[in-house]
C-alpha cells in the first residue's frame, strides 16, 4: 500500500517534538496494508537496537516492542520452562506468511488491539505487563488487560509508545491449554482460549480473547467445577463485549468460548490429577 499522505520518514533516535499526524512505525504490517489517511510522518523504531528478549536475575521475561514473531518463536522453541508451548501456539495463531512473520512485531500486534491479535492473548493470558514510555522520558506500567480497552482500542496517550511487554517468572512456569477456532480452515480467529494453572498453589486462570472485543482473564484460587466456570465468564463479559464481524457473529463466538473454556477446565484438570499421583508416588509428603 502506497501511504501517499506520508511525507517524511524519521528516525525515532532523532528527537524531535510529536506533532499531529504522527506515527510509530515497527514491522509496518498493519500501516502498509490499508491506507492511513490521518498519517503524516511515520517514526521508525526499527533502529532503537532494543533487545528483542532479556531475560531478567527475578526470572521474568522481557519482550521488546520491536521484537518480530519470528524472533519470538526461534526463542521460544529453545525454550524448556512449562509455558513455552504456548509461545509457539500463539505465533501459529496468525493468519501470516513467512514474510509477515520476519516483519511483524509484538508491540505492533498489541498496538493495533485487534480481537484476533494472538500476541495478546499469549501476553494477557501470562499476566503480562506492559512498560509504556511518554515524549518526555516518563514510564508507566499497565497490565495487558487494561492496555487492550476494546477493538482497535488501547491505553496509550498521545505521542506514548509501547517499549516491551514482561511477563513474571511464575507466569514462565505455568502448566498450559490452548484452544482456537475460525469459521475457515485458515481463517481470523473467532475464538481463542487459553487456560492455566500454577503448579504452586493450583491457581487456575481463563483468558478468553478473539471472541470478546478486549482480552478477559478470569482468575479461581482453585479449579473450577463446569458450573462455576460458564457462570465466571457469563458475568466477567458482557452481551455488547462479543465481537460481532464478518468472521463470526456474536452468539457464535459466545457458544465456541464456552465450549473450548469447558474442554480447557477438563484438561488441566486432568494434567494436575496426574502430577498429584505423580508427586505422591515419588514421596510428597501431602
Amino acid at each position: 500500500m502506497d501511504l501517499h499522505t506520508v511525507i517524511e520518514v524519521r528516525d525515532a533516535r532523532d528527537r524531535a517534538p510529536w506533532r499531529p499526524g504522527d506515527g510509530w512505525l515497527g514491522g509496518g504490517t498493519y500501516l502498509f496494508s490499508e491506507p492511513q489517511p490521518h498519517l503524516r510522518r511515520l517514526i521508525d523504531l526499527s533502529r532503537m537496537g532494543w533487545t528483542p528478549l532479556q531475560e531478567h536475575a527475578d526470572g521474568s521475561l522481557e519482550t521488546a516492542a520491536t521484537c518480530t514473531i519470528a524472533q519470538l518463536s526461534r526463542w521460544a522453541r529453545q525454550a524448556s520452562f512449562p509455558a513455552a508451548p504456548l509461545f509457539e501456539q500463539c505465533c501459529r495463531a496468525f493468519l501470516a506468511s513467512f514474510k509477515i512473520w520476519n516483519m511483524a512485531t509484538v508491540g505492533g500486534n498489541l498496538c493495533n488491539a485487534l480481537p484476533a491479535g494472538p500476541m495478546i492473548s499469549l501476553t494477557a493470558a501470562l499476566d503480562g505487563t506492559c512498560l509504556l514510555q511518554g515524549q518526555d522520558g516518563t514510564t508507566r506500567r499497565l497490565k495487558v488487560t487494561d492496555f487492550v480497552t476494546g477493538a482497535g482500542q488501547k491505553a496509550l496517550r498521545e505521542g506514548e509508545l509501547l517499549r516491551s511487554v514482561t511477563l513474571p517468572a511464575r507466569s514462565l512456569a505455568l502448566r498450559t491449554a490452548f484452544r482456537q477456532v475460525s469459521l475457515y480452515g485458515l481463517g481470523r480467529s473467532g475464538a481463542l482460549v487459553i487456560g492455566t494453572v500454577d503448579p504452586v498453589d493450583k491457581s487456575f486462570a481463563l483468558t478468553v480473547t478473539a471472541a470478546t472485543v478486549r482480552p478477559f482473564r478470569l482468575w479461581f484460587p482453585l479449579p473450577p467445577s463446569a458450573a462455576r466456570l460458564r457462570a465466571a465468564i457469563e458475568h466477567a463479559v458482557p452481551d455488547d463485549a462479543w465481537f460481532d464481524d464478518i468472521h463470526g457473529l456474536p452468539a457464535w463466538r459466545r457458544h465456541m468460548a464456552l465450549r473450548l473454556a469447558e474442554e480447557i477446565r477438563r484438561e488441566l484438570a486432568d494434567v494436575a490429577d496426574r502430577a498429584d499421583v505423580a508427586d505422591l508416588e515419588e514421596g510428597d509428603p501431602r
